[in-house]
């Protein structure tokens, strides 16, 4: 299962709110990973849009962006790209495999999450519904190498419920079930995360799981 992590609780945030994205740009460099994410998505009903430039005439709900081996570096200014080209659109990036540094590149471009071709078509899928709520999704496996990572951030500047809830966030709990945990509403714990991530001075849910793993 995916790990997911909540970046759009502000107004005029990204992601159609319906769970379900409608129609799906994909731009990939790799013919072979592109078609084969056209048939996933389309054997469940969604329409997509292959190839570089962006649909003509119907509004992009989502965009697939998938580099050539060994393009991490040219990352950052793909997604701007994409985000310019269709704003209200979650963009994704997409990998051959779980390759960590172009996770990271591709988060702090400021993607909407990381997808790989090893993931199981059913978490792809989830993987797009939940982006498309607004929530930046990542595969657990990179999640944990990420949290692994150093960060000078004193996480001593939450509050004791927001800290609360970031641990477990770092249990791999989505924000429904933390709602469960702790008797709150889903709403309020989106909230307890935005403020967490003001004050950490993050953006996600992985780069806050890693500075309160690194001082644990």
């Amino acid at each position: 299962m995916e790990q997911v992590a909540d970046r759009k609780t502000e107004a005029g945030r990204k992601g159609s709110g319906s769970g379900v994205p409608g129609l799906v740009w994909i731009d990939c460099h790799d013919p072979g990973e592109a078609f084969r994410l056209q048939n996933i998505l389309e054997a469940r009903g969604y329409k997509v849009h292959r190839g570089r430039r962006p649909p003509a005439k119907a509004n992009t709900s989502l965009v697939i962006y998938g580099p050539s081996a060994g393009e991490a570096e040219d990352v950052a200014s793909e997604v701007r790209r994409l985000g310019e080209l269709a704003p209200s659109a979650p963009v994704l990036v997409f990998g051959l495999s779980p390759d960590l540094p172009l996770a990271q590149a591709a988060l702090r471009a400021g993607a909407d999450g990381f997808l790989h071709a090893r993931m199981p078509r059913e978490q792809v899928v989830r993987a797009l519904a939940v982006a498309s709520d607004g929530e930046v999704v990542v595969p657990r496996d990179l999640l944990i190498e990420l949290t692994r990572k150093e960060t000078p951030v004193d996480p001593d500047v939450l509050t004791p419920r927001q800290r609360e809830v970031l641990e477990l966030v770092a249990e791999g709990l989505s924000n429904a079930q933390i709602a469960d945990r702790l008797f709150l509403t889903e709403f309020t714990i989106k909230q307890h995360l935005y403020k967490a991530y003001r004050l950490l001075g993050v953006r996600n849910r992985v780069q806050a799981t890693r500075i309160l793993r690194k001082n644990a």
